[in-house]
């Protein structure tokens, strides 16, 4: 299979390629995967994206790697489904996120971690299904997004 780059191969003698691989074989091709894959920056299904690297049907977002079905994200990381995003790794089905990591179905949610169905925290980690959450404190809404502005002033954040 190694020897095949240059042309297409049929999936039947690739099948019958890959069913006769040794451990060594199965490795080196394993290998060459792996390093055409970080080799190609290719941006497959994408529209409008700038410097953006390996990701898929992603549209408006800049500087994102390996990101899929992302929109209007800025330097994200390895995120599925998230829009307006920034700054952030590893989040999936995630909005107007800034500097998080590890969360799912969650929306503005800053400096936050592991978090899961929340809305509206602001340093927080490891909760699910919370909202207006600091340090993850429950706050009134009003209480919220007073400490959010002057912690936001305190850290310099627009």
């Amino acid at each position: 299979m190694a020897r095949e780059t240059r042309k297409q191969t049929d999936p039947k003698e690739a099948r019958e390629l890959v069913s006769s691989l040794d451990k060594r074989r199965f490795l080196e091709e394993l290998g060459r995967l792996t390093n055409s894959f970080a080799a190609d920056p290719g941006n497959p299904g994408s529209y409008a994206c700038t410097d953006c690297v390996r990701c898929a049907n992603c549209m408006f977002s800049v500087e994102c790697e390996g990101c899929y079905g992302c929109t209007h994200c800025i330097r994200c990381e390895l995120c599925n489904n998230c829009t307006h995003c920034v700054d952030s790794r590893s989040l999936n089905a995630c909005a107007y996120s800034v500097e998080s990591e590890n969360c799912a179905n969650s929306a503005y949610v800053y400096y936050s971690r592991n978090l899961s169905d929340c809305t509206y925290c602001f340093g927080c980690v490891g909760l699910t299904k919370k909202d207006f959450h600091i340090l993850n404190q429950g706050f009134n809404r009003t209480e919220y997004f007073e400490l959010v502005a002057k912690l936001k002033r305190e850290l310099g954040v627009k």
